[in-house]
C-alpha cells in the first residue's frame, strides 16, 4: 500500500508548523508516525525545532496534548548507539544508564568496532521504554542517517493505535534543497503518513525566515559556538550557497568559511575559531535546476553572471562573474558596496586581460579572487583595495603590455589574511619586501610554482601564520636552496601541507624547530624515502596524512583530514608511481590521533610509539602497505585496539614480520634492544596494561597462524612501572623461605602417606632451594602479572586473552593476580607444555573447566596459592588422553590444597617427576573423579616413567 501524502501550502515556519497542528486531528487513529519533508528538504529542522518548542503549550485538542516532548536531533549522524544515547540524556535517566552505554563503548573501542556500526543496547531500550509507559509523549526526531529506523527497538514504545506520535525527517548536517518526495516515500516502511509544503511559493523574505531558522539549529547543536547571533551564521550560509552555485568546479567552496571570515560575516576575537567550527556545517546539497528556478524568485543579496546573462544594478554584496571574454555581461566597475567578487575567464589556453576601470571602487573588497585573469604583476589593478583580506589567484600570468610602473605603496597587502596562489608565477608578491608588509597574514597557500623559491624567505616573515601549503611544485626540488630554517620562527602554524612535492627527498630540518603545528599533510611526496619523528618532527603533530595516490581535492580548515571523496581514487597511472617512503617514524608526537596512510608499497617500517593513537585501524587508516614488515606502538597508552585487515586481506596486503606493543604509562625502549625479525614469522611482543587489548593480538595470531608463515609470540598483560622493566619470572620463592620453613617441612606431610616416595626422593628436609625452577617460557608465550586491567573477564573471552591461551600458547606464567581461577570453561590449553602459576591468592583452582584438552601439557608449576583447594577441579568429563604429556608436577607452599589432580584415567605415561612442598592441608594428590573407571579403584594409577 502506498504511503498517504499530503502537501501544505504554507510560506513560513510558523505556518508549516500550525498546519501540521491543523491536520494532526484530523488524521485516522492509526496515523502515529508522521514524516516531515520541508520544502524540498529545505528548512525541516526550523520546522521541527519549533514544534517541539510550542506544542508543550498547545491546548486546542486533545490529540495534541502531550505529556513529555521529546526532541532528537541526530543530524550529526554517528551511530544508532550515540541516537539511544541521545535518547536516554533527552529523557534524563539515571547516570547509571548512561554508564551503560559509556562501558559499552569501552568495551567496543577494545574489539575494533567502528563507531559508525554500534548498534543499540537492548537493556537500555528496555530502562527507555519503562520510563515512557504510562506516559503520551510527542518525539521530534532529525535522522542523519539514510536508513528510516523502527523507533520502538530503541526503547520509545510505538504503536499502531497508541497515544504516542512521532515527526521526524531525514536531515544531515547540510543544508538540503531538491525534489525527492517520491523517492523518499518509496523507501519508508515504519511511517504511516507523508507532508511536504510546496516549495515553489517561497518568496526571498521567506527563505531568509526559514534560512535564519535553520541556521539558529545549527547553533543549537554546536556547543562551540551557542552564543553567537544565528543572524551571522545564516548569512554564512548564503555565502556557502553563493559558492555553490558557482564555482563548485574551481573547488573554492572549501575556503566557505574563510571567505566568510575575510568578507566581514564573522568578525570578533574569536572569528577564526568560529569559522573552523562552522567548517562542514554550511554544505549545501542542491537539486541545481531547482536552485535555479528558485533563485529566480528571491532576492538574494548575491549576483551570478554566467554566459547569456546580463548585468543589471543592484545592491549585490557578493558578485561571481563567468565569462568568455572581457566585456562581463556588461559589468564595467565593481560596485562599492561589494565586499566579494570572483572572476572566471573560461579561457584556461589564453588568460584574458582584466577591463580597465573594474577596480575604481573596489576600497570595500574583502574577498578577490581572479581566475584566468592576465594584469600587471607590477602595478595589479587592486593595489588600492586597503580591505583585502582573501586574495585568491588561479592561472593567472603577467600581463607585459599593461602598467609596468614599480608603485611602492601596496595597500592590498596591509590586511591580507589569506593569500591563495594556484599556478602563478608572481615572484614580486612573494618577495621579501612584499611580505615584510604581510604581518597579518595567517594563511598562505602556494599551488604549482616555485613553491620552494618562496619558501626559502619566509625565516623571520609572516610572524602571524597558521596555515602554510606549498603543494604540487610545477619546478623540481632545489637541493640548493637555504630552506632549513623557514619554520623554525612559525610558533603558531597549525596546518603544514606540502602535498605533490614529488621530487622532495628529506623534510626540511627546520621542521622539528617549529613548534606548534597540528597538521602535517604529505600527501603524494613520492620521493621521500625516511620520516623520522624522533627529533625530526614536532611534537605536537596530531593529524598526519601520507597518501601515495596524491594530494586531496579539497583542503580543511581543521585538524580533521579531508574526506574521504576528496581524495584521488586508485588508478593504473598512480599505481605505477615509484613511492620511495620505506619508513615512517612519528615517535614522539604525543598528541597524533588522526593518521591516514595509503598506496605505499614500499614502506618497511611503521613507528607510531608514544602517540595518542586510540584505535589503529588497517582497513581505513594504513591502507595498501603490502610491504610492512615492522609495527612499533611503545608507550600508546591510550591505544585500545587494532583492526587488522581480514584473512584473505591479511594474506594480500599485510606482510608484518615484527609487532613491538608496549601500552604501560611511560614505555619508552631503545631500538638497539629489539633485535630485528629476519625470518618470514611473524614475531609479536607485547606488554598490555588493559588485558582488552589481546582481542586484537588474537586476531593477528589467527589470520598469521592460518597463514603459511610461523607465528611467534611474547605477549605480557600487566601494568607494572616500567622502571622495573619487562616483567621476569621471580627467583624460586625458595630464597624468601627462612630457616624455620625448612624444619617444619618434616610436619608438612604425615610420615605413613607416601613413604615409598619419601624413600625415593631422600629426608624431607631436603633444602627449598632444590626446588625445581619455573619453566623456560616458549615460542608462543603468555605471561599475566599483577595490575592488568579486566583480566577475570577476559579471561572467559574466545576472542580475546582466554581464547589466545587456548588454542595457540605453548608456555604460560601468571603471578601475583586476584582471579578466582586462571582457565575456566569453555578452555582448556589445547596447545599447553608449560604452565606456571604463583602467589595467586584467590585462586580456588587453577583449571576449572569441563572442556576436553591438557593434551601437550608437560609441565605444571604451582607456588604460593594461599585459597586453592585443588589444581584441577573434580566433576568434569575429560579424554583418556589428558594430561597423557605431563612429565613434571611440581607443587609447594599451597596451603589449603586438598587434592592436586582428579584420576579418571589408568596412567600418567610421562610423568617423570613428582615435587610437592609445604603443603599442610594435602590429603591426597591424585584423587577419583566422581565418574572413573572400575579397574582404577582396584588396580591404582600406573607410572610408566617411574
Amino acid at each position: 500500500m502506498s504511503l498517504p501524502k499530503l502537501e501544505i501550502f504554507v510560506k513560513d515556519v510558523d505556518e508549516a508548523r500550525e498546519e501540521i497542528f491543523r491536520v494532526l486531528p484530523m488524521m485516522d487513529r492509526s496515523v502515529r508516525i508522521i514524516y516531515f519533508d520541508g520544502w524540498g528538504g529545505f528548512g525541516v529542522s526550523a520546522v521541527l525545532r519549533s514544534i517541539a518548542k510550542v506544542l508543550p503549550s498547545v491546548r486546542t485538542a486533545p490529540e495534541l496534548c502531550f505529556d513529555r516532548i521529546i526532541h532528537i536531533d541526530c543530524s550529526e549522524w554517528k551511530s544508532e548507539r550515540t541516537m539511544q544515547t541521545l535518547i536516554a540524556e533527552e529523557l534524563k535517566l539515571d547516570h547509571s544508564v548512561i554508564s551503560i552505554l559509556d562501558k559499552q563503548d569501552e568495551d567496543d573501542d577494545f574489539s575494533g568496532v567502528d563507531e559508525s556500526s554500534r548498534d543499540r543496547i537492548e537493556r537500555v531500550g528496555l530502562m527507555i521504554n519503562q520510563a515512557l509507559r504510562g506516559s503520551k509523549f510527542m518525539m521530534i526526531f532529525l535522522n542523519g542517517s539514510d536508513v528510516e529506523f523502527d523507533m520502538g527497538a530503541f526503547g520509545p514504545p510505538f504503536a499502531r493505535f497508541s497515544d504516542n506520535m512521532m515527526i521526524w525527517a531525514f536531515k544531515k548536517r547540510f543544508l538540503t534543497m531538491n525534489h525527492q518526495h517520491d523517492e523518499i516515500a518509496d523507501k519508508l516502511r515504519y511511517t504511516h503518513a507523508y507532508i511536504h509544503p510546496a516549495i515553489i511559493p517561497l518568496t526571498s523574505s521567506v527563505f531568509q525566515a526559514i534560512l535564519h531558522e535553520e541556521a539558529a539549529a545549527i547553533v543549537a547543536r554546536s556547543p562551540c559556538i551557542v552564543d553567537i547571533d544565528p543572524t551571522m551564521v545564516a548569512d554564512c550560509c548564503l555565502y556557502e550557497l553563493f559558492l555553490h552555485c558557482n564555482f563548485h568546479t574551481f573547488h573554492w567552496v572549501a575556503h566557505a568559511s574563510n571567505c566568510c571570515m575575510c568578507d566581514g560575516i564573522i568578525q570578533g576575537d574569536r572569528a577564526r575559531a568560529i569559522s573552523v567550527e562552522l567548517h562542514g556545517k554550511l554544505n549545501w546539497e542542491c537539486d541545481a535546476p531547482l536552485a535555479r528556478k528558485f533563485l529566480k524568485r528571491m532576492k538574494p543579496p548575491f549576483l551570478i553572471l554566467e554566459d547569456g546573462h546580463v548585468y543589471e544594478q543592484g545592491p549585490y554584496c557578493w558578485i561571481s562573474v563567468t565569462s568568455m571574454n572581457m566585456k562581463l555581461h556588461g559589468l564595467q566597475t565593481i560596485p562599492a558596496a561589494a565586499s566579494s567578487f570572483f572572476l572566471a575567464f573560461e579561457r584556461p589556453d589564453c588568460p584574458l586581460p582584466l577591463p580597465s576601470g573594474l577596480f575604481e571602487h573596489s576600497n570595500n573588497l574583502g574577498v578577490l579572487v581572479l581566475c584566468f585573469c592576465a594584469f600587471s604583476f607590477a602595478a595589479p589593478p587592486f593595489l588600492k583595495s586597503s580591505r583585502l583580506r582573501f586574495l585568491g589567484l588561479d592561472h593567472c600570468i603577467d600581463d607585459q603590455f599593461g602598467d609596468g610602473e614599480d608603485h611602492t605603496e601596496w595597500a592590498c597587502l596591509y590586511s591580507l589574511w589569506v593569500l591563495d596562489l594556484r599556478y602563478t608565477d608572481w615572484n614580486e608578491i612573494l618577495s621579501e619586501e612584499k611580505m615584510d608588509l604581510m604581518a597579518n597574514i595567517k594563511e598562505l597557500n602556494i599551488e604549482g610554482t616555485r613553491c620552494w623559491q618562496y619558501t626559502a624567505d619566509l625565516q623571520g616573515r609572516l610572524p602571524n601564520l597558521q596555515r602554510l601549503r606549498i603543494i604540487k611544485p610545477t619546478y623540481q626540488w632545489e637541493t640548493s636552496r637555504d630552506v632549513g630554517n623557514s619554520f623554525m620562527d612559525k610558533t603558531r602554524i597549525e596546518i603544514l601541507d606540502l602535498s605533490g612535492n614529488t621530487e622532495m627527498e628529506v623534510l626540511p630540518t627546520s621542521l622539528s624547530k617549529a613548534s606548534g603545528p597540528r597538521v602535517l599533510v604529505l600527501d603524494g611526496c613520492d620521493g621521500v624515502e625516511n620520516i623520522d619523528g624522533t627529533g625530526g618532527l614536532p611534537s605536537s603533530i596530531e593529524s598526519f596524512s601520507f597518501d601515495g595516490y596524491g594530494p586531496a581535492f579539497e583542503w580543511t580548515p581543521s585538524i580533521e583530514l579531508p574526506f574521504k571523496h576528496f581524495c584521488p581514487p586508485t588508478t593504473t597511472e598512480t599505481n605505477n608511481r615509484d613511492i620511495k617512503v620505506s619508513k615512517i617514524s612519528l615517535a614522539g608526537c604525543k598528541q597524533l590521533k588522526i593518521l591516514f596512510l595509503r598506496g605505499l608499497p614500499n614502506l618497511l617500517e611503521l613507528d607510531l610509539s608514544g602517540t595518542a593513537i586510540k584505535i589503529l585501524d588497517f582497513e581505513t587508516m594504513v591502507v595498501q602497505v603490502p610491504g610492512l614488515k615492522r609495527l612499533f606502538l611503545i608507550g600508546c597508552e591510550h591505544l585500545r585496539a587494532i583492526n587488522f585487515p581480514g584473512k584473505s586481506d591479511f594474506e594480500r596486503n599485510l606482510d608484518l614480520e615484527l609487532l613491538y606493543i608496549d601500552t604501560r604509562t611511560g614505555a619508552t625502549c631503545h631500538r638497539s634492544t629489539i633485535e630485528e625479525n629476519n625470518s618470514s614469522q611473524l614475531q609479536v611482543n607485547a606488554i598490555i596494561a588493559d588485558a582488552r587489548l589481546v582481542r586484537s593480538l588474537h586476531s593477528l595470531i589467527y589470520y598469521g597462524m592460518n597463514s603459511p608463515r610461523d607465528v611467534c609470540f611474547d605477549i605480557q598483560v600487566t601494568s607494572s612501572p616500567v622502571s622495573v622493566g619487562p616483567v621476569q619470572p621471580e627467583a624460586p620463592c625458595s630464597d624468601k623461605i627462612g630457616h624455620s620453613e625448612e624444619e617444619s617441612l618434616n610436619q608438612l606431610v604425615p610420615a605413613h602417606r607416601y613413604s615409598d616416595v619419601s624413600s625415593m626422593i631422600g629426608d624431607a628436609s631436603l633444602p627449598m632451594q632444590a626446588f625445581p625452577p619455573p619453566p623456560m617460557k616458549l615460542d608462543r608465550h603468555v605471561e599475566i602479572a599483577e595490575g592488568s586491567d579486566f583480566l577475570e573477564s577476559e579471561l572467559d573471552k574466545y576472542g580475546g586473552l582466554g581464547g589466545l591461551m587456548d588454542l595457540y600458547a605453548e608456555s604460560v606464567h601468571v603471578h601475583d593476580v586476584r582471579v578466582c581461577a586462571i582457565v575456566t570453561p569453555p578452555f582448556w590449553g589445547n596447545k599447553l607444555r608449560h604452565f606456571c602459576v604463583e602467589r595467586c591468592s584467590k585462586v580456588d583452582a587453577v583449571f576449572q573447566t569441563s572442556q576436553d584438552g591438557l593434551l601437550e601439557l608437560e609441565t605444571l608449576w604451582v607456588s604460593h596459592l594461599l585459597m586453592a583447594r585443588w589444581i584441577c577441579s573434580k566433576g568434569y568429563h575429560f579424554t583418556d588422553g589428558t594430561f597423557r604429556s605431563l612429565q613434571h608436577l611440581h607443587v609447594r607452599s599451597c596451603p589449603s590444597l586438598q587434592f592436586v589432580l582428579p584420576v579418571w584415567f589408568p596412567s600418567f605415561p610421562s610423568l617423570k617427576t613428582l615435587y610437592i612442598i609445604h603443603c599442610s592441608n594435602l590429603k591426597h594428590i591424585f584423587t577419583l573423579d566422581n565418574e572413573h573407571p572400575e579397574e582404577i579403584a582396584v588396580q591404582g594409577v600406573l607410572y610408566s616413567q617411574s
